[in-house]
C-alpha cells in the first residue's frame, strides 16, 4: 500500500471517473500512481497530458532501445511498480521480456544488441549519483542514433528517473501487471 492512499472510484468525481475508465480500458487496471496523483487534480492532469505527449513524440528510436533503457532506470532506482508496469508495456509491445532477467549482464549477454547496450549504459550513467555521463559516451550515442535519438533517449531516461523516484518515495509498489492475476491485460 502506498504512503498516500489513492483516490478510489467511489470517491472520484465525474471527470476522474472517466479518466479511470480510460486508464482501466487501456491497461486492464487503473495504475496506482494515477490514483495517488488524483489528490492534486492539476498535477494529475498535467502529468497525464505530458505522458501522452511524450508517448506520441517518442518515435525516433527503436522501441526495444527506448524501453530497455527506461526499464533499466526503474530497476536501478528500485521502483517495483515501474519495473512491473514497464515489463507489461514491453510484453504488449511485442518485445522479449525474458531477456530482462539478464539485464545485469547486458555488457556480455547476447540477449541485447549493441544499440541496446549503449542505451543501458547511458541509463546507468544518467541514473547514478553523481551522474557519470561522458562526452565520449554521448558521441557514441550520437554516431549510432543521431542527435534526435540522443535527445529522445536522454529525455526518456530522465523522465523515468522522475517517475521511478516519485513512485518509490510515495511507497507505490508493483501492482501485478506482469503476474496476470491482478490485471488481465490482453495481448495486442
Amino acid at each position: 500500500m502506498s504512503r498516500i492512499p489513492g483516490v478510489s472510484t467511489r470517491e472520484a468525481g465525474p471527470v476522474l471517473r472517466v479518466m479511470y475508465w480510460f486508464a482501466k480500458r487501456r491497461f486492464g487496471a487503473v495504475p496506482e500512481p494515477f490514483t495517488v496523483l488524483a489528490h492534486h487534480r492539476k498535477v494529475m492532469l498535467a502529468s497525464a497530458r505530458h505522458e501522452l505527449a511524450v508517448e506520441r513524440a517518442s518515435r525516433h528510436l527503436p522501441a526495444s532501445v527506448r524501453e530497455v533503457a527506461v526499464y533499466r532506470v526503474a530497476q536501478q532506482v528500485g521502483c517495483s511498480w515501474c519495473v512491473d508496469f514497464g515489463t507489461m508495456l514491453q510484453r504488449l509491445g511485442g518485445l522479449d521480456i525474458e531477456r530482462l532477467k539478464r539485464i545485469d549482464e547486458y555488457v556480455t549477454s547476447p540477449a541485447f544488441s549493441a544499440e541496446e547496450r549503449l542505451a543501458i549504459a547511458y541509463a546507468d550513467a544518467m541514473t547514478s549519483t553523481p551522474m557519470a555521463v561522458t562526452d565520449e559516451q554521448v558521441e557514441r550515442l550520437r554516431a549510432t542514433f543521431g542527435e534526435k535519438g540522443v535527445v529522445e533517449l536522454t529525455y526518456q531516461i530522465a523522465l523515468e528517473n522522475q517517475r521511478a523516484r516519485a513512485n518509490h518515495a510515495l511507497g507505490i509498489t508493483d501492482q501485478g501487471f506482469t503476474s496476470g492475476d491482478a490485471c488481465r491485460v490482453p495481448q495486442p
